[in-house]
């Protein structure tokens, strides 16, 4: 099949069933389990040798199903599920993968680590998403914040959650890091172009009519549609539990609003966002002063990312 367009970043996402599963071993005809690294490398091996690819095992998956971006997504709770986002080099944008992992002799982060990843002094930074990885870890929730923190800037959008675990990151030798570390990966978007939002549905939001007024807040951002990705980043506790066995409510909501935007992420075991615009020059609430809270659990963040619009 003839390929036109060559992904330059790789975001692969699955549930852990996925990548746990079974294959057939012909030799001694019977299913043995995979481990994660065999199918990450095999995922690798179809890709361009200088792809970055950055991939994520998560407890559930939210994906819109190959066809149109108009198809209906699905918030995939249970069962084997997941997708991959193939970023071609974009004129005017720069997307790249970063990794922080905890110094189990150094508790004070070293943040001279931000500028070497492009997250600062880095004028048209605009969108940062972060997954925390091993978040079970003692020290892990510490370490996160240090991350964060630093980061919390009204003219970045920081969007994200906790993972099970991060399964590839070719910038890197995956062998250089321990199993149980712990730590943080994640994309970060560079360009003038970008434009991008984020909602909050915190636990109050329980029902169709509080999950579309939250769509609401996010459409009256104007961000363009065209050329852009939905991000869904839930909490396990959330999704058909708390909406009383209903399924899809968050996912159904999204689409109500944004009928042409795909929409991807996962559930995962904590929250990473805010109510939060950032389109050029323009961001919302400039002149507040109080750092936004972004860490939270039994939430939604709602994220939309424009990539600009293609001559």
């Amino acid at each position: 099949q003839r390929v036109h367009v060559l992904p330059q970043t790789v975001l692969y996402i699955a549930d852990a069933e996925t990548f746990s599963g079974h294959e057939e071993c012909h030799e001694q005809k019977k299913a043995r389990k995979r481990n994660s690294k065999e199918t990450a490398i095999a995922l690798e091996k179809l890709l361009p040798k200088r792809c970055q690819v950055l991939g994520l095992v998560t407890p559930g998956i939210v994906v819109t199903p190959m066809g149109s971006s108009s198809n209906q997504p699905q918030e995939i709770e249970e069962g084997e599920a997941g997708f991959a986002l193939l970023f071609p080099k974009i004129d005017g944008v720069k997307i790249h993968t970063f990794h922080f992992s905890k110094d189990l002799k150094n508790r004070v982060f070293d943040e001279s680590k931000f500028a070497e990843a492009g997250l600062k002094n880095n004028p048209d930074l605009r969108v940062v998403l972060l997954f925390g990885y091993n978040s079970w870890k003692s020290g892990a929730t510490r370490f996160l914040h240090q991350i964060v923190n630093p980061l919390n800037e009204k003219s970045i959008i920081l969007a994200g959650g906790q993972v099970e675990s991060f399964t590839s990151l070719t910038s890197e030798n995956n062998n250089a890091q321990p199993g149980d570390a712990c730590g943080v990966v994640g994309l970060a978007f560079s360009g003038p172009q970008i434009q991008s939002a984020t909602v909050l549905l915190d636990q109050d939001v329980a029902d169709e009519r509080t999950a579309e007024a939250a769509m609401q807040r996010l459409k009256a951002a104007n961000i363009p549609e065209r050329n852009t990705i939905g991000f869904m980043f839930a909490c396990v506790g959330r999704g058909y539990r708390h909406y009383k066995t209903k399924r899809n409510m968050e996912a159904d909501a999204f689409r109500k609003f944004f009928p042409n935007v795909p929409l991807f992420g996962f559930f995962g075991h904590g929250e990473i966002g805010c109510d939060r615009i950032v389109t050029g020059n323009f961001v919302l609430r400039e002149c507040n002063d109080i750092k936004d809270d972004l860490l939270h659990g039994y939430t939604t963040v709602m994220t939309l990312i424009h990539l600009g619009l293609t001559k």
